[in-house]
């Protein structure tokens, strides 16, 4: 169950979404020349990477911010653009431009801390959007819960409601932390866990400022603005 896109265009031009996804980007494109470097890498991942036990010896807190622009790989990188996309832009346009920019990055911090808790011993460095983008998700699970997102089933595309894909994806972090080992490893569940609930509660003030239940209401628990309508492709059987 992958989201595509949702029905919900914002009502103006998210630039921090843009700029959010155009800084990530080109910052992976500028670590492209080291990749093969390992000594390069190590200390650039002990420079600016989330580094647990670090944290917790009294070091290295700028990570909680630098780590959200590093991804370790073009998965990792597509994957987090793609949901930053989808979620990111109705966000911003709800919250305004600079408040949508502390917001994503002290979540995104949040989400490291968590992290940083539940790994408390760790030495092997954290790196990726996810934690700041889970916040995202969780502010737009409050905000837009019917929201329609188009989500990839094994060949299908369907649409369902934003809260069934959010709530799904935030159990599947649940599960996979509480059964996550150090072998295991290559996923930081409670990061992507830690952020959808910080992101949930940082919101909350402008939820309760637009309305509460009555924003829902007049809402219907869409983006206030008119939905975008696709046109899915008909194929035929022979």
């Amino acid at each position: 169950m992958f989201p595509i896109r949702d029905h919900n265009p914002s009502g103006r031009v998210p630039y921090v979404t843009y700029a959010l996804m155009a800084a990530n980007i080109g910052i992976f494109l500028s670590m492209l020349p080291i990749a093969g470097d390992e000594r390069a890498l190590a200390q650039l991942y002990y420079d600016y990477a989330l580094l647990p036990r670090r944290v917790m010896e009294g070091d290295g807190f700028n990570a909680l911010l630098s780590s959200q622009f590093l991804h370790a790989g073009w998965a990792h990188i597509a994957g987090n653009m793609l949901f930053l996309w989808i979620f990111g832009d109705n966000v911003e346009d709800e919250m305004g431009h600079a408040p949508f920019l502390v917001f994503y990055l002290v979540a995104g911090a949040l989400s490291g801390y968590a992290h940083v808790l539940a790994d408390s011993t760790s030495y092997v460095p954290t790196v990726g959007a996810s934690g700041a983008i889970a916040g995202v998700m969780g502010a737009y699970l409050l905000l837009f819960p019917k929201a329609r997102v188009d989500i990839l089933f094994f060949i299908r595309i369907i649409p369902i409601p934003a809260w069934i894909m959010l709530m799904v994806w935030f159990a599947m972090q649940f599960v996979g932390g509480m059964g996550a080992t150090p072998e295991t490893g290559g996923v930081a569940y409670w990061a992507h866990a830690g952020g959808f609930v910080a992101g949930l509660l940082l919101a909350l003030p402008l939820w309760l400022r637009l309305g509460g239940p009555k924003f829902w209401k007049a809402t219907h628990g869409h983006p206030p603005h008119p939905p975008a309508r696709y046109n899915m492709p008909k194929v035929k059987r022979k």
